[in-house]
């Protein structure tokens, strides 16, 4: 039975995490790309921010905001045709605007009105964001794989992350440094597929995704704190060594020392 999920006033943070069933490692590096193509495109149209995230061979974790929906402006019919391309392709964006045109030809508002309200209620909404995007990434690797099914072990682990900067940098500490803990490579920044290493290569996105209602500064704060974290040995955040070779950190213990963390230390066991 799936537990009852957490969900904060306004604007609210989540770190997310889904896996592959069987934890089967289906994800080579080209897969990578096109699984952070869809995640780009649909954070931009769905109004979330991925604040930063980490895809490893069977799981990905992410650090969502999620805004007030009340904040988000209205979606015109303008605005939903620069989005549609974000979505689907050429041929269902056509099938999309083809009906928008038959509605304003007809002069039929409430027909406009139901297009714009099937595309308006997926955004500002997490539930939908990591439904939509696991969904087209089984799409592309079911086609790949020659297989049919759920390629998702359940549905998606989410945790809301309380405080503020402080906890925040560290669940995005913890995240970066998931391929530190795996022994992959000694350093995020030397692991392509994780928003620390995105934010050092200087692409808008990255750089778009580590700003927002904590200021400018919390870009370079979760740099400072994934740093502070690997500087020699990879560390955790009580100081002590991970492991490269079969023992490995407790899930969250990168968190121990944030307030506020109880609930999620407790939360992440059951998983």
């Amino acid at each position: 039975m799936r537990g009852t999920r957490i969900i904060g006033d306004g604007i609210a943070f989540y770190h997310c995490v889904s896996r592959v069933v069987d934890r089967r490692k289906v994800f080579e590096g080209r897969d990578k790309e096109v699984f952070r193509k869809i995640m780009r495109n649909l954070e931009r149209f769905m109004g979330v921010r991925v604040v930063t995230y980490c895809l490893m061979g069977n799981h990905f974790h992410l650090l969502v905001e999620v805004p007030d929906r009340e904040s988000l402006s209205p979606l015109t019919e303008e605005h939903l045709r620069e989005l549609l391309p974000l979505l689907h392709e050429s041929g269902a964006v056509e099938t999309v605007e083809e009906e928008l045109d038959r509605a304003r030809e007809r002069g039929d508002e409430a027909w406009q009105a139901e297009i714009l309200d099937r595309y308006e209620r997926r955004r500002g909404s997490l539930s939908y964001f990591l439904k939509e995007l696991k969904q087209r990434v089984t799409l592309y690797i079911n086609k790949k794989l020659d297989r049919t099914g759920t390629l998702w072990e359940g549905r998606f682990k989410s945790l809301l992350v309380e405080g503020r900067e402080l906890s925040l940098m560290t669940v995005a500490a913890y995240i970066d440094l998931n391929p530190v803990r795996a022994g992959l490579v000694k350093k995020p920044e030397d692991y392509r597929w994780c928003g620390y290493a995105e934010a050092l290569s200087g692409t808008r996105g990255a750089k778009l995704a580590r700003r927002g209602p904590l200021g400018s500064s919390f870009q370079s704060a979760c740099t400072t704190a994934s740093c502070r974290l690997t500087g020699g040995a990879p560390r955790s955040a009580t100081g002590s060594s991970f492991s490269r070779k079969g023992r490995r950190a407790k899930p969250m213990s990168i968190v121990a020392k944030v307030p506020g963390s109880a609930s999620v230390r407790k939360r992440w066991k059951k998983w």
